[in-house]
């Protein structure tokens, strides 16, 4: 870990750090449980235990792995629907073959991203190419879900196929840190992913001993996740913004919250443990959307009443059909 990397960190676009402003300080830091989805493989739970208001725009984020598979041991989802939201399927390590009811579908490695709008309806299935299941071999990723306004849970579905070499990439003034935009916006520079909810989606690796503050939109929330590694988050003692804000342990598996301001920073330790070589943070943020939400399932709505039509239009077939090379396959409703 990562994929996505580059021979001179100096040559990238800065980031520099805000000239005035409030730095977000931190509102919570939880340690994610872990789990099991699909036909069985690992996960760790980001958001368990955190209020949804919090999380709003997000609803759920999983990492999946880091799990180094032996021959015949990969593993993926059946056939299952969605509505209502976005799946955000971010590969770090490894390789995963998407196919949906709609046409959409590829395969998506090291580094790239999966992003499928579900809106009205979808059917998909995720799993490990062929391949990879004879030979096993490394798997880590995140998939996230996007809440959609309920002006756009009927929108028609959609794919978005977005390559690591279209990720926009920044690094901190130093060079200490290297800064991936997967969507939105952070200090001008856009990423490639086209998202109906205002959101920011950013993988940053931070050196043993490097710290990173990037601008955040002050309408959006600030989360950040330790795929790997150790270090802090929050500014350290204060800055020169805001007396009174404080670092805190952060570390592989743990959800950070930030509250109000326009800036996050985080840091990593001087000495990092023998499975991470540096401190591998997934930060995002979004506009909260502030609409009631029911969910269930595969699918997510305003009310109860619109998560129940939705199983009754999958069981009725209004969600789509799995594709006539895998007719026969019954898809499930217990997936993610």
């Amino acid at each position: 870990m990562p994929a996505v990397t580059v021979e001179n960190i100096l040559t990238l676009p800065k980031v520099a750090p805000p000239l005035s402003g409030a730095a977000r300080e931190v509102v919570s830091v939880t340690t994610a449980p872990r789990g099991f989805e699909g036909e069985g493989f690992p996960v760790r739970r980001a958001f368990a235990g955190v209020d949804l208001r919090a999380l709003d725009p997000f609803i759920h984020m999983d990492q999946m792995g880091e799990v180094d598979y032996p021959p015949g041991e990969p593993k993926g989802t059946p056939w299952h629907p969605h509505r209502g939201f976005e799946t955000v399927t971010y590969m770090i390590d490894g390789e995963m073959r998407h196919q949906d009811s709609n046409g959409g579908g590829g395969l998506i490695t090291n580094g790239d991203t999966q992003w499928m709008t579900a809106g009205a309806g979808i059917l998909h299935i995720e799993t490990p190419p062929e391949h990879l299941v004879v030979s096993g071999g490394l798997f880590h990723g995140v998939q996230l879900w996007v809440n959609l306004p309920k002006a756009q849970k009927f929108a028609a579905p959609r794919y978005q196929d977005i390559t690591s070499g279209r990720v926009a990439l920044l690094s901190s003034p130093d060079g200490g840190a290297l800064v991936r935009v997967i969507a939105g916006e952070v200090a001008g520079h856009h990423g490639p992913g086209d998202t109906y909810t205002p959101i920011t989606l950013v993988h940053a690796t931070l050196a043993p001993g490097a710290s990173l503050t990037l601008p955040w939109r002050p309408d959006f929330n600030a989360l950040a996740y330790a795929l790997g590694g150790s270090g802090t988050v929050g500014a350290p003692g204060g800055n020169a913004f805001q007396a009174g804000t404080s670092a805190r342990p952060f570390e592989s598996g743990q959800l950070a919250v930030f509250g109000p301001g326009d800036s996050i920073t985080l840091s990593a330790s001087k000495r990092q443990d023998s499975r991470s070589e540096s401190l591998e943070v997934f930060i995002l943020g979004g506009r909260p959307i502030r609409e009631p939400v029911a969910m269930y399932g595969p699918f997510v709505m305003n009310t109860k009443a619109e998560v129940q039509q939705a199983f009754d239009d999958f069981q009725a077939g209004r969600l789509g059909s799995i594709p006539a090379a895998h007719g026969g396959v019954q898809a499930s409703t217990d997936d993610a």
